[in-house]
């Protein structure tokens, strides 16, 4: 995370990666609307989770994190009797690794099978890509849902998010232990500009750090032998135009 005054954003190397870091997001926004009481969030709650379906339906999640597990176990496993880690914390690290791979394992289809299957929320997802298609008058049976007391709403999100979760902790153990592979380093863009060649090396993730002060906006692109970052700022219309002084900020290259 960012520190206090700091802005942080991510770019992904790979669609792998970039999948995750989508997943990570949307994850975030369904369990802090689950979390509230307004029939609103509920609903909120709920298109989130059919976006979580989406970004799945896409690829084969369960077998990307296993592979994301596996690697990052067996990376920790060399570092064994290395006089420089803590065995103790090391040990704690793989049993995460391990009950994760054990929880994903054991889950049958693909993530988010159970409510694919719910004809009732599939009627709501079909409805809910049309602007206004969730209305009382389409719906009845959802308005219906959306007025009973919290508690019984909450009980019923609670039903179709918990088969999620072991995707939702396993994706969070592979990031975590992505972002802590992180090589940092202050730069400065000279007018806004900055360019740094990466001499072919495999990363993940790139990670940029500007202090929020500074009102500067970075558009990244990257492959594995270049990174380019060009800082805009926003007018008045909120519109980007190109930052022409000297930026200050924190570069962070992930790899695994």
């Amino acid at each position: 995370m960012a520190t206090e005054g700091q802005v942080l954003y991510e770019y992904p190397f790979s669609e792998r990666i970039r999948t995750l870091l989508r997943l990570e997001d949307l994850f975030d926004k369904l369990l802090f609307f689950c979390e509230q009481q307004h029939s609103y969030c509920h609903h909120t709650a709920l298109l989130t989770l059919f976006e979580i379906l989406e970004v799945t339906s896409r690829a084969d999640l369960k077998s990307d994190l296993l592979q994301e597990l596996e690697r990052h176990r067996q990376t920790l496993l060399a570092l064994r009797n290395n006089p420089q880690v803590s065995e103790a914390a090391l040990s704690n690290v793989l049993g995460e690794i391990e009950q994760s791979q054990q929880s994903l394992n054991s889950t049958t289809g693909k993530a988010g099978q159970h409510v694919r299957d719910n004809e009732w929320l599939m009627s709501i997802r079909s409805r809910a890509i049309i602007p206004g298609g969730t209305c009382e008058f389409d719906l009845p049976s959802y308005h219906a849902w959306l007025t009973r007391d919290t508690e019984s709403r909450a009980r019923d999100l609670q039903s179709w998010v918990q088969p999620m979760m072991q995707f939702h902790s396993a994706l969070a153990i592979v990031l975590k232990l992505l972002r802590e592979t992180a090589h940092r380093s202050k730069q400065v863009a000279a007018q806004g500009a900055f360019q740094q060649m990466l001499q072919g090396r495999t990363y993940a993730l790139l990670q940029v750090r500007v202090d929020g002060e500074l009102n500067a906006i970075p558009e990244i692109s990257a492959n594995k032998y270049m990174l380019w970052i060009r800082f805009t700022m926003q007018d008045r219309d909120l519109k980007p135009r190109t930052v022409d002084r000297d930026i200050p900020f924190e570069l962070a290259l992930c790899a695994f």
